[in-house]
């Protein structure tokens, strides 16, 4: 996959910003899906001004992969229409389900980690492959329980999921730090279970913590240091992979989300720089 450098996402709140000057100085935007569903408005008069000047991916929110029936054929039709006007680096949504009989809840819902359920996944994962005619990425979530009949862990549960269907993950390390603050779950594990070449991008953001320890996924405020960390180790496992900054609550200018994801350039560069042999003594 094209390592298309550090990223941020495309939020409204800089959509007159962008009308006005153009994509300059991001490298690239990562645009929610289900936002461009539907030709017009103010979205694609934004999009209309930058697809041409930096490269743009989908990241989804609505296709259930882990729902009892799966993406809709009336969903997936509208995200092929939204890829053919774009055409974007890559396509993603979340590892999770969201929907039932139709009724969408409007969360994404974790799924349990067994045979059954990795079965049911593939399946559709697969369908969705073959109807967008593309690698599909998937994210893991934030959960705030967990399933008494998984039977795996999250990463296992992944990396199986690429190895039978040849799809990619995207890594989102906020929501491993924020596992490991609720569930105790360990990010080092993951990363361990998952394949190298298995994770096409990854996410950063912020959280909120509580006084009584706990977090939660509000993806506000600078990435913390504890997801600068995972991201080290994530970078040292993984190499350099495309990086992107979400910032979706009390969102600032955009110099300042893309200060974030220059932080994440450098780190990138200090991490993975060819060390240069010495001079041998004159």
């Amino acid at each position: 996959m094209t390592h298309l450098g550090h990223g941020v996402g495309l939020r409204p709140s800089h959509y007159a910003w962008l009308l006005e000057h153009g994509a300059a100085g991001v490298e690239w935007f990562e645009v929610i899906s289900e936002n461009c569903f539907g030709a017009g408005g103010r979205p694609w008069a934004v999009l209309e001004r930058i697809r041409d000047e930096v490269p743009l991916v989908l990241h989804g929110v609505g296709m259930g992969v882990g729902d009892a029936r799966g993406p809709s054929d009336a969903y997936l039709a509208r995200l092929r229409e939204v890829i053919a006007a774009l055409s974007p680096a890559w396509v993603s949504d979340h590892l999770c389900w969201g929907s039932v009989d139709g009724t969408w809840t409007h969360e994404l819902l974790p799924i349990p980690y067994h045979e059954r359920t990795l079965a049911h996944v593939c399946a559709q994962v697969d369908r969705v492959q073959g109807s967008l005619r593309r690698r599909l990425l998937l994210e893991n979530i934030t959960s705030y329980l967990q399933w008494q009949a998984s039977e795996m862990t999250e990463g296992e549960f992944l990396a199986e999921l690429v190895r039978r269907t040849g799809c990619g993950v995207l890594l989102d390390v906020n929501n491993l730090v924020v596992n490991a603050t609720n569930l105790g779950l360990d990010p080092m594990a993951t990363l361990e279970a998952l394949p190298p070449g298995s994770v096409g991008q990854i996410h950063l953001a912020g959280h909120t913590r509580y006084p009584d320890g706990s977090a939660i996924d509000t993806h506000v405020g600078p990435v913390p240091d504890a997801v600068w960390a995972v991201y080290r180790a994530a970078l040292r496992r993984f190499g350099a992979v495309p990086t992107l900054v979400e910032w979706d609550d009390e969102v600032p200018p955009i110099d300042v989300v893309l200060a974030q994801a220059a932080r994440a350039r450098a780190i990138e560069a200090e991490l993975l720089a060819p060390s240069t042999p010495e001079s041998p003594a004159p």
